[in-house]
């Protein structure tokens, strides 16, 4: 973004979105593989252009949504955990997936031609991940209102 304006992400609100119903309480055993890669976020980040519609993106619906999809897929909404010998497993316990609501006066010219750089990563929420496994969440969701040109960027998640 060298000559580029300097993105400024303000945060609103940072929610915990836990499933619509019960869910299994349980641990998954974690893989060999799993064990290898560590404890981080794989970051994605996606860019949708509005459609029109008055809710699109909106947050209480985004938020609606997340909550059901993770009655199937429950395990996003736990947390790691340690069993008796110390192995990394995945608590289901239901505690939910963070949603960031924040907004930016960018728009998608602001971004150049997204060579990485450490502005790009204001885009993808952050999490403390000092503390204990227990606690952090599995993942993380941040939607970024772009008020200056709301029809360049209004979405960017990560997990």
């Amino acid at each position: 973004m060298g000559s580029e304006k300097l993105m400024k992400i303000n945060i609103k609100e940072s929610t915990l979105v836990k499933p619509s119903k019960p869910t299994p309480t349980k641990r998954i055993w974690s893989s060999n593989l799993d064990l290898i890669v560590g404890r981080i976020h794989l970051l994605t980040v996606y860019f949708y252009k509005p459609n029109g519609s008055s809710n699109f993106f909106d947050n209480k619906v985004m938020k609606e949504a997340l909550s059901n999809v993770l009655v199937s897929f429950y395990p996003m909404a736990g947390r790691l955990a340690r069993d008796e010998q110390g192995r990394i497993e995945v608590n289901c316990n239901g505690e939910g997936v963070l949603f960031v609501e924040a907004e930016s006066d960018s728009c998608i010219d602001d971004f150049g031609d997204f060579t990485p750089c450490l502005e790009l990563r204001k885009l993808i929420p952050s999490v403390e991940t000092s503390g204990d496994i227990s606690t952090f969440p599995l993942v993380i969701f941040q939607r970024v209102n772009y008020t200056l040109r709301p029809m360049e960027l209004p979405y960017g998640t990560s997990s």
